[in-house]
């Protein structure tokens, strides 16, 4: 039997709140990640700004075969696929353990204090990030030239001309900067995790290491497989202040910080190729999305309560 309209709508009042609530969300999400979608067009256009975007000839895939048939496609490929999966596996396994340790403090006000300062490196703009990296690498100046490489033994290093030293440089600033955020969510995963578990597991006689490997970890499962397919979805973009401003955009290092992102960015700012540009933005996008419904799948093959659809 139908409900009467007053009945219906009285019942829709109490979801006002939340539709407010979603709204700034939502909009903000349609004006910066969906209405942009209309312009993917331009990736199969040659932009010519006298006949305008609507007027341009369309030139198919020509983009993309002009994108990777350079030189530098394999490189800018391979590395952002490597430094992005190192980034997810480092930062993950650092994350988790900061998270276990910060459970474990049972001072209420130290807990808030070591989560603001686990935090504070992913508040930091990656601009002020460059200079501290500059601090410790500079040639002249540099924290390790001045000190810690003396105190070894060791002779002085021109880490801005010398690429085979940045890709732990980059990974570590990286995982420093991001590892707050994760350990802010899998600590908020951590302490949801009833009591109960672990004092029955006592009683059975486990070991710490034993209720982290048979609790913890099966409980913040589904977590963790979350911010491991956001991180996978996101393989083909790349943080590109990291990569840019942090090595002070270095000629002689661009065999291991040049990466998609940047490349696109520099061959935009000397061609000025806007058709381009869109083609690599839509290439990573349609890969991220295809990589992102693979891994949800053999996630969802093995457990489909972990996977996210």
């Amino acid at each position: 039997m139908k409900q009467p309209l007053k009945l219906r709508l009285s019942k829709k009042k109490r979801f006002v709140p939340l539709f407010l609530l979603m709204f700034p969300g939502l909009l903000y999400l349609s004006i910066n990640n969906y209405i942009p979608m209309f312009g993917l067009f331009i990736a199969f256009k040659d932009i010519n700004f006298a006949q305008g975007i609507w007027g341009s000839d369309w030139v198919g895939f020509r983009n993309f075969e002009y994108l990777f048939s350079t030189r530098d496609a394999w490189v800018i490929t391979r590395n952002t696929i490597l430094y992005n999966s190192a980034f997810i596996v480092f930062t993950m396994v650092a994350a988790l353990a900061l998270a276990i340790l910060l459970n474990e403090v049972k001072n209420k006000l130290l807990a808030r204090f070591y989560q603001s300062v686990v935090l504070l490196p992913y508040l930091i703009s990656m601009v002020i990030i460059s200079y501290l990296v500059f601090a410790v690498f500079s040639t002249r100046t540099g924290l390790m030239n001045q000190t810690i490489l003396p105190l070894l033994g060791l002779d002085q290093v021109s880490w801005y001309t010398e690429a085979m030293h940045w890709p732990w440089i980059l990974t570590s600033v990286k995982v420093w900067n991001d590892v707050g955020f994760f350990t802010v969510i899998l600590f908020a995963a951590v302490i949801g995790i009833s009591n109960e578990y672990y004092e029955a597991a006592k009683l059975d006689g486990a070991t710490k290491w034993q209720q982290i490997r048979y609790i913890t970890l099966p409980s913040i499962a589904p977590v963790i497989v979350m911010l491991v397919l956001i991180g996978i979805g996101k393989i083909f973009y790349s943080d590109f202040g990291l990569f840019y401003v942090v090595p002070m955009d270095s000629g002689p290092l661009y065999s291991t910080t040049n990466v998609i992102d940047t490349y696109v960015f520099r061959g935009l700012m000397q061609l000025g190729d806007i058709s381009m540009s869109a083609a690599a933005g839509f290439y990573q996008s349609i890969v991220g999305f295809v990589l992102v419904v693979i891994s949800n799948w053999l996630v969802r093959r093995k457990n489909k309560e972990n996977a996210l659809f």
